[in-house]
């Protein structure tokens, strides 16, 4: 059985950095990108990040200048750093694993994600 499993998350400051991690098992996912995504209360599940398996790698256009996404290939896990943390980064972030595509309909498998907050 595939899980995917995040952790990090919390309530941080607003300029305040954060690193997320996923950790992904249940089968071999060398030939998926994995990726993250976030979704705000009351909007839709939004592109964030995504690595491949040949490390190539896709940013959001709202994250590119403060995040960076990495992959430790023999674990099958990949992590999130996102720095000068803002209100609007508040979401639910979800790692998945999938397709290299900057849609969630591009990804099969799912974490349940980790919320963050940013507030003072």
């Amino acid at each position: 059985q595939v899980r995917m499993v995040e952790s990090g998350g919390g309530l941080v400051q607003p300029g305040d950095s954060l690193r997320l991690s996923c950790a992904a098992s249940g089968r071999t996912f060398s030939n998926y990108a994995l990726g993250w995504f976030r979704q705000a209360p009351g909007k839709e599940r939004e592109f964030v990040a995504t690595i491949h398996y040949d490390g190539q790698i896709s940013y959001a256009n709202s994250v590119k200048d403060r995040c960076t996404i990495s992959r430790d290939y023999a674990r099958d896990t990949i992590q999130l750093q996102i720095g000068g943390l803002k209100p609007e980064d508040t979401a639910i972030y979800y790692c998945a694993a999938g397709n290299f595509a900057t849609t969630a309909s591009g990804y099969k498998y799912w974490g349940q994600g980790t919320q963050v907050t940013v507030s003072s």
